[in-house]
């Protein structure tokens, strides 16, 4: 999920993608980043995301890191969901071709009634959630745990020992741009590993939002304006394994907190269509 410069919109209309600068490709200093940038994906793997439904016009190689400062090569798909290439097969395996031509969520969910451990990273090395982010984590978790008629639920501590919790939420300081990322669910368990970068000098509820937004991936949720990126200033769909949830637009939403850009201006709070999605998927 990358952040949107409202104002600058309409002067980088002409580009693929927006971001604070209007460019995606800023300099970075880390050699290893610059070479997984550049590394080719081959067509097999194109071929894989395309048939599990997701765009592979989007994929590129980018460097994960963990919450300890370790890192690994994993694809990077439609810029704020990461995996690596036997997660990649092993969901293809699992799910094959899908179909396209539907809304909002991806196949694979949370299972029903799961109740999810989240831990908010304290710890150094520049992972360690500031304490405006870790309001902006609990204010989060708040957005799911309030709602009636959804049986899935969250379970919120903050320290150092991610291993053994469901989910982590933790900061990437080798991020460039502001804005978070995730991954998909598998096996009937959310994505573990939720990044935020270069929120520090925003407001508490936009980092509210990106935070949701990115455990609404990790539970299942694609983009709301997968078909048009709409949010992001551009006219691209994203295609592939999107669900259509019913009592939710088909057209653009723009008060949901699930589209693919956001701006400086967001309240974090779930939209009545957001609602009813978590509310018919759990």
């Amino acid at each position: 999920m990358k952040m949107i410069n409202v104002k600058a919109v309409l002067s980088c209309l002409a580009l693929s993608a927006i971001v604070m600068s209007c460019s995606k490709d800023e300099v970075n200093e880390n050699q290893d980043e610059i070479n997984a940038l550049e590394k080719e994906v081959s067509q097999d793997i194109k071929t894989m995301i395309d048939d599990i439904g997701l765009n592979q016009d989007f994929v590129k190689y980018d460097t994960f890191y963990y919450p300890d400062g370790s890192s690994e090569e994993r694809l990077m798909v439609e810029e704020d969901v990461f995996m690596t290439e036997t997660e990649l097969q092993a969901f293809h395996k699992e799910h094959g071709v899908q179909e396209g031509g539907r809304q909002y969520s991806t196949t694979p969910l949370v299972s029903q009634g799961r109740n999810i451990s989240i831990i908010g990273f304290t710890g150094g090395g520049g992972q360690g959630l500031s304490s405006k982010e870790r309001t902006a984590l609990q204010w989060a978790v708040n957005n799911y745990n309030r709602l009636s008629g959804v049986s899935i639920s969250f379970t919120l501590t903050f320290g150092t020992d991610w291993q053994s919790k469901d989910m982590v939420v933790y900061r990437n300081p080798n991020q460039s741009g502001s804005g978070g990322s995730a991954g998909f669910p598998s096996n009937g368990n959310p994505f573990k590993f939720v990044q935020i970068y270069g929120l520090g000098n925003l407001d508490t509820n936009v980092i509210e939002h990106v935070i949701t937004h990115e455990v609404g991936h990790s539970v299942g949720f694609r983009h709301t304006d997968w078909f048009s990126r709409q949010s992001c200033g551009q006219n691209v769909n994203e295609g592939g394994d999107v669900n259509y949830i019913p009592g939710t637009p088909n057209g653009f939403d723009p008060t949901s907190v699930m589209l693919a850009c956001f701006s400086n201006n967001e309240d974090g709070e779930f939209n009545n269509n957001d609602i009813i999605a978590l509310q018919f998927l759990y």
